[in-house]
């Protein structure tokens, strides 16, 4: 009874330290409030030796204005717009009623106080006149009125456009990109980077070949938390990671891509033949315009739309690359609406040489497995673990380690009670005294992965308009982009695997000497992505 009393006060004292606002890490091995628990504390801080990590500061966002020519404004697009300080006056409207109904809602108030990314959009292309005319209309302000284009190619003739923002389905992405790069635009382009193999090195060879600045997507890659779990990684803290484990859980038709069809949605008001672009002539289809992620022809399904995520905030922690090896399943189970991309999938990738770090003794451990599951027909979280010899992490906006019973760098503290195995001997929580107004399953999946937002010096931040100001810093300073042209490449070589596997129901590998995916043109044909 006594033993059980002991274990609850260490729980109740770890959950009491998750109220306290944070500047670096909390470490627990009882209560901490008498001096033999602070001497645990200072112990394990001086055996891990982490702080907390910052998003980086980019430079100067002083000067001229970038001028901006926004490519698609659907949701995505929309925003993307607001991470640039523009947003449209409907969704300002909206997020005024939100406020005023639920105090907690701190949107609009967190969107007045971003700071100015110094931008002016003078150009947006939509092909649906709806969204184009509130593209314009977010734009608008201060005697600038962006001008509409219903062909993106003729803005990217626009003298008066410096750099695009590329926010189209799928299957858009890299024509666009490629033509904005030999057109003198920077870019920056929403995941997954292609839509087809061969576009990946065409994409790659304009970035290298124009030296223009180039952004892709993935905004997790600002979040403190992921960048605070790349420092306890690289500082040996697990040991040697051999399995990785990530999940996507969502179960409603808005994370399952049902989306909401406008009622003005028409082939008046809708330029058809330019959605197609190279997918199969069709006749006009609503469905398949504002719910193109169900169908591979426009899309890359949980393969590339939300296995990158995990993919790439993995990637951006160990730097692992293109896996050798990939095998995948899966169904349309829980969502029959005509779809034909899977709605459950099982990926594994597999990592033989993957080596960082051991405390073993030298070549007993080598290899990793990166293991993704994904169901949009339930919501439990099932977290992301990286799993090493010593300490297992578990990753979100929040990081948590524990030590494992067999560790070696950890045996000693665990034998003297230096570890208390029932708590976390690390857990850190950067929006501890934070009110997070996160509404609906798919905003707190979406906040899970640290694409939301994030924290710095304790104030929440929208993670994107951190990752865009990277960019645009990058325009302005030559600063080093967290997710360029390189990062962009082994993630869509890496999702086209996955989706591959999961369509031909074979293994698939790869070459690193020739860099190529080692299947035959005629198999990339018949699944539409050669």
């Amino acid at each position: 009874m006594e033993e059980k009393k002991n274990k609850m006060s260490r729980r109740d004292a770890l959950l009491g330290l998750a109220t306290v606002p944070v500047v670096g890490a909390f470490f627990l091995g009882a209560s901490a409030k008498s001096s033999h628990d602070e001497e645990i504390r200072e112990s394990i801080l001086k055996e891990l030796n982490v702080e907390a990590a910052a998003p980086p500061e980019s430079g100067p966002m002083s000067g001229d204005p970038i001028r901006i020519g926004i490519i698609a404004f659907g949701i995505r697009g929309e925003q993307l717009g607001r991470a640039l300080g523009f947003a449209t006056p409907a969704w300002i409207e909206q997020m005024k009623k939100n406020a005023l109904e639920n105090p907690k809602d701190t949107r609009l108030k967190d969107f007045l106080e971003q700071e100015s990314q110094n931008v002016v959009i003078t150009a947006v292309c939509d092909l649906f006149t709806v969204r184009a005319e509130a593209a314009q209309a977010a734009g608008t302000r201060d005697g600038n009125k962006p001008k509409i284009y219903r062909d993106y190619r003729e803005l990217l003739g626009d003298k008066n456009v410096d750099a695009v923002v590329i926010a189209t389905p799928d299957h858009w992405h890299a024509p666009i990109a490629i033509d904005a790069l030999n057109a003198g635009k920077h870019v920056y382009v929403e995941k997954c980077m292609t839509h087809k193999v061969q576009e990946t090195y065409d994409l790659y060879d304009a970035v290298k070949r124009t030296g223009l600045v180039f952004q892709l997507g993935h905004q997790h890659r600002q979040t403190q938390s992921f960048l605070t779990a790349r420092e306890i990684i690289r500082k040996n803290v697990l040991g040697h990671i051999n399995l990785i484990q990530t999940n996507t859980n969502r179960n409603d038709d808005n994370g399952a891509w049902q989306y909401d069809i406008h009622p003005d949605g028409n082939p008046q008001t809708i330029d058809w033949d330019m959605f197609l672009g190279n997918a199969p002539k069709i006749p006009f289809n609503a469905e398949h315009f504002f719910r193109w992620r169900k169908w591979y022809v426009y899309g890359t399904g949980l393969n590339g739309d939300l296995l990158t995520h995990d993919y790439d905030r993995i990637n951006c922690l160990l730097e692992m690359g293109i896996p050798s090896s990939t095998t995948a399943s899966g169904g349309i189970y829980t969502h029959r609406d005509g779809r034909d991309v899977p709605d459950v999938l099982q990926v594994v990738m597999e990592y033989p040489n993957f080596k960082m770090g051991t405390t073993q003794e030298a070549g007993k451990e080598q290899g990793m497995t990166f293991m993704y599951s994904a169901t949009l027909g339930n919501q439990w979280d099932r977290g992301t673990l990286l799993m090493g010899h010593d300490a297992t992490m578990e990753l979100s906006n929040q990081v948590t380690i524990h030590a494992d019973p067999r560790s070696t760098r950890y045996k000693q503290m665990i034998e003297d009670g230096t570890i208390n195995l029932d708590v976390p001997m690390y857990a850190y929580n950067p929006s501890a005294k934070g009110v997070d107004a996160v509404t609906g399953a798919t905003a707190k999946y979406f906040a899970s992965k640290g694409l939301m937002y994030t924290y710095v010096n304790g104030k929440r931040v929208d993670s994107t308009f951190l990752h865009m100001r990277e960019w645009l810093s990058g325009i302005r300073n030559g600063t080093k982009q967290s997710c360029g042209i390189e990062e962009g490449f082994e993630e869509a070589i890496s999702a086209h695997m996955t989706t591959i596997a999961t369509r031909t129901g074979k293994r698939v590998d790869w070459d690193p000497v020739e860099r190529r995916i080692k299947v035959d043109n005629a198999t990339l044909e018949s699944i539409g992505i050669a």
